[in-house]
């Protein structure tokens, strides 16, 4: 699937992991549109994007906001592609310091951005695009984000592990689901990202994170997950995998 003309929309677009994606799509001659939260800079960002970049506000979780925000993508030509970045973690255990039990809240939290906001992206994304007419035998693609966490979990990632790894697990799936729609399913499972999470930490717990990166021993780069998005869109016989991008990291218990 060629994206010069295309519209893409990307969620967790106005920094990251979304934005390097949209300014990969837009060098392809893609159109995208930044899906974030209301209280984001999506807007600006945006608008120093150019022409090809649009901003729509809305939480994942949250059908009806999502649905709009996806037919801002797919009144600019039709939604063809859908990279599904939004996603957050919350530090929890089974059992807290005192020995009782972890937060039902924190995991119900996470399961529900990470998890549930994937099947929206999945269902509404594919909706719009089952409605349009075949493109060189498809009508569209998705791309969702699991972690590397979601087959090594760290302790204090219990609810984060659970999203994810649900994630992988409704890849295939889905992939066989749409099928008959000429809708490609595909994820992206990365390890430790330069994201300006990772920004605010520490130049010496930064260095520290390098070190256990095989090759390169360097934190993955924003740019070369939206590279691998991309490459992902417009690869028409990629269907149903789960594809890691980590340096053959395997993470440790802590």
């Amino acid at each position: 699937m060629e994206l010069k003309g295309l519209s893409v929309a990307i969620t967790g677009g106005a920094s990251g992991l979304g934005l390097a994606t949209a300014r990969r799509v837009l060098d392809a001659g893609g159109t995208v549109t930044l899906i974030d939260l209301p209280g984001s800079p999506g807007a600006d960002v945006a608008s120093s994007l150019g022409d090809g970049a649009a901003f729509a506000a809305a939480d994942v979780t949250d059908a009806e906001q999502f649905a709009a925000a996806l037919d801002v993508a797919h009144e600019r030509g039709g939604l063809r592609g859908l990279v599904h970045c939004a996603g957050a973690g919350r530090k929890m255990r089974v059992l807290d310091k005192e020995g009782k039990a972890g937060s039902l809240e924190d995991f119900e939290f996470v399961i529900r951005l990470n998890l549930i906001g994937s099947f929206n992206a999945l269902r509404l994304g594919a909706e719009r695009m089952a409605a349009l007419e075949p493109v060189d035998g498809e009508r569209g693609a998705i791309v969702m984000t699991a972690s590397v966490a979601a087959f090594e979990g760290q302790i204090g990632q219990i609810n984060y592990s659970a999203s994810k790894a649900g994630i992988v697990g409704m890849t295939v799936v889905a992939a066989r689901d749409l099928a008959s729609k000429n809708i490609r399913v595909n994820t992206i499972a990365p390890g430790i990202m330069d994201t300006p999470l990772l920004a605010r930490l520490r130049d010496d717990v930064r260095a520290s994170l390098e070190k256990t990166v095989p090759n390169p021993a360097r934190l993955g780069r924003p740019d070369e997950f939206g590279r691998l998005a991309t490459n992902i869109l417009e690869n028409g016989y990629l269907n149903g995998e789960t594809i890691r991008l980590d340096g053959a990291i395997r993470m440790a218990p802590r």
